[in-house]
């Protein structure tokens, strides 16, 4: 199978070429440069590999929760590629591929959701999946609870900017990539769990964009 993918839901601009089992990517750090970047980007991983555009064969792209540009970059090219050529998409949770990124089975992902808010989820690695122990949602740092058990690391920038929030180990600088988007589509995809373009949306989490002039006032 042949894919793409893009992360585009943190200041990292992120895109995967997915060959036959193996991953190519690109990523840069560029908080306002997605949207000219990504195809490019995408351009320069076919052209590697010698190929074009009609040779993939699916689309993936990562759902959010993250900034809200982001999540609609990713998602409007993973529609754009796929409606063009009538091709399955799949979105893969953000916080699930940063967890992917971290390297160990018991992580807590954790994005800054700025408005004094993070995004976060504690996911165990079971059976080659993840398993949501605690599902993704959005709350001011000061609610979080570190999950039952022992073995947890933080990872995200949520960490960077609120600090360890009660856990033991935090690595701030781990980051969602489309290379983890890759890896946890590609078995999905191969399932069959791929749907049409039209399907495709991010998922927020958090539907407030902005405080109001009267909040900001209150501040």
């Amino acid at each position: 199978m042949r894919f793409c993918a893009f992360e585009t839901a943190t200041d990292w601009c992120s895109v995967a070429l997915w060959l036959e089992g193996e991953s190519r990517s690109l990523e840069q750090r560029a908080p306002n440069g997605h949207a000219e970047l990504a195809l490019p980007m995408l351009e320069r991983l076919l052209a590697a590999a010698g190929l074009g555009v009609r040779a993939l064969d699916a689309v993936a792209f990562g759902a959010g929760p993250g900034a809200f540009t982001g999540l609609r970059i990713a998602c409007g090219l993973a529609q754009g590629i796929a409606f063009a050529r009538d091709l399955p998409v799949i979105g893969i949770p953000t916080l699930e591929a940063l967890a992917e990124d971290a390297g160990a089975p018991r992580v807590v992902a954790c994005l800054d959701a700025r408005m004094g808010e993070v995004y976060y989820a504690a996911l165990e690695r079971q059976g080659g999946r993840w398993r949501e122990v605690v599902p993704a949602r959005c709350a001011p740092p000061a609610d979080f609870l570190p999950p039952p058990g022992e073995g947890w690391i933080g990872c995200g920038n949520g960490f960077e900017a609120h600090g360890s929030m009660g856990l033991a180990r935090v690595l701030p600088a781990v980051h969602p990539s489309a290379a983890a988007v890759a890896r946890l589509a590609a078995p999905r995809l191969a399932a069959g769990e791929g749907f049409e373009a039209a399907q495709a949306a991010p998922d927020y989490v958090r539907d407030k964009v902005a405080f109001t002039q009267a909040e900001l006032a209150a501040r």
